[in-house]
């Protein structure tokens, strides 16, 4: 397998942050480039009379990609070790915003963690990383919660 480039999906969680230490050990394996991607999720506009996006939206997602810049740039500082990075940030649905920016950027791998829910959580709100598997043109590497270092 020929890895020129790995995007790493990262959100504020400890699952997400194992998954960029394995993403940025194999990039490091592969002397691949690494893009970041966090992807914030949308929220509910309200739509003033003359259909303009309300103030308060635009200040959320002002929030949003600011705090999302900053979370790229911590991870970065923490696991790169001078490999090469990419910031990606979209207003998407989370699977759907990954697999969007993976094509985009030409990715040969996806890592992304996994919280590990089963049962009725994981029935009525399904697993990014699953969905991300189905739905992803290269491979994915998905690592769960559980996973401790060597």
């Amino acid at each position: 397998m020929d890895v020129k480039k790995v995007l790493i999906a990262v959100d504020n969680s400890t699952c997400s942050e194992k998954a960029a230490r394995v993403g940025y050990e194999t990039a490091l394996q592969f002397g691949a480039e690494v893009a970041l991607v966090n992807i914030v999720e949308p929220v509910p506009a309200n739509v003033n009379p003359d259909l303009t996006l309300a103030p308060v939206f635009l200040e959320t997602y002002d929030n949003s990609k600011e705090n999302s810049d900053m979370l790229l740039k911590e991870i970065e500082l923490k696991f790169a070790q001078g490999t090469k990075t990419t910031y990606l940030s979209t207003v998407d649905t989370a699977a759907h915003g990954i697999i969007k920016q993976a094509e985009e950027w030409a990715a040969d791998l996806i890592v992304i963690g996994t919280y590990g829910r089963t049962g009725l959580y994981h029935f009525l709100m399904g697993s990014v990383a699953e969905h991300v598997a189905r739905k992803s043109a290269c491979p994915v590497l998905i690592i769960p919660n559980k996973w401790e270092e060597d």
